[in-house]
């Protein structure tokens, strides 16, 4: 690590939904960028463990910690727990996600909220117990999607998604006074070597190469070393932005 200068030593960084595909990047990258690594999930405490064990080999402060970010309490526990182990905190990636797939006839309203609760609440919820002990040059990145823009036949995901657009304008503006940056990250098609043939049939399916100017899918990659740059002092005067990392794909 001492061969190159790392922009995010010194920094905390807590992604939410970190211990696979996208997540598991993101915290790797800010991990190979110097920053001390907090990485969170519901309950999948294996995954979880072998992520912290990943970030560790890196040669930086790592820690992991269970949290249902649909409870005030658990939320408000990981900054607890945070703080407690660092003093405080300069980046939060909410990652994290309710993958409901139901379409409009087929969704519960419990499922609907449960999908808004992980995405929206669990999002604001971090905000608000995080921000406090965030420094001045302090970073929140909301991870969006394509489908909040292109719309698709399932509502929940799309819906929550774009609430993230709004939530980051809203604390942006609140946050700012205060040397906080707020920005969403929006991905367009992305592939991981860890997605079967189904999904990458349905991803190709709704995005084809043709349609997409760069011609090609994005990769985990691609997202994790746009967060490392968003988050970064090369990026201090950016804030209220939606990003959108498709490839060109809405000039398709």
């Amino acid at each position: 690590m001492a061969d190159r200068p790392l922009p995010l030593a010194g920094k905390v960084a807590i992604v939410t939904g970190s211990t696979r595909r996208i997540g598991r990047q993101i915290v790797k990258r800010l991990a190979a960028d110097g920053a001390s690594i907090v990485v969170t999930t519901r309950q999948s405490k294996g995954p979880m463990d072998e992520t912290v064990a990943e970030i560790k080999a890196i040669g930086v402060p790592v820690m992991g910690h269970l949290a249902d970010l649909t409870k005030e309490d658990e939320v408000k526990g990981l900054i607890d727990a945070v703080v407690k182990q660092f003093g405080h905190i300069d980046i939060i990636v909410h990652n994290a996600v309710d993958r409901n797939h139901d379409k409009l006839e087929d969704i519960s309203l419990d499922k609907w909220r449960n999908t808004f609760a992980v995405i929206v609440d669990g999002g604001m919820m971090l905000a608000k117990y995080g921000s406090p002990h965030m420094r001045a040059g302090g970073s929140i990145i909301y991870l969006g999607g394509g489908s909040a823009f292109t719309g698709v036949a399932n509502p929940a995901q799309p819906t929550a998604k774009m609430a993230l657009v709004g939530l980051t304008r809203s604390l942006a503006s609140a946050l700012g006074p205060k040397g906080i940056r707020v920005n969403c990250i929006s991905p367009g098609r992305i592939e991981a070597v860890e997605d079967g043939p189904d999904r990458l049939q349905m991803l190709r399916g709704g995005r084809p190469d043709d349609k997409i100017p760069l011609r090609r899918a994005g990769d985990i990659h691609d997202i994790a070393d746009a967060i490392a740059s968003v988050v970064s002092d090369d990026m201090r005067y950016v804030t209220a932005h939606t990003i959108h990392l498709t490839g060109g794909y809405y000039v398709g």
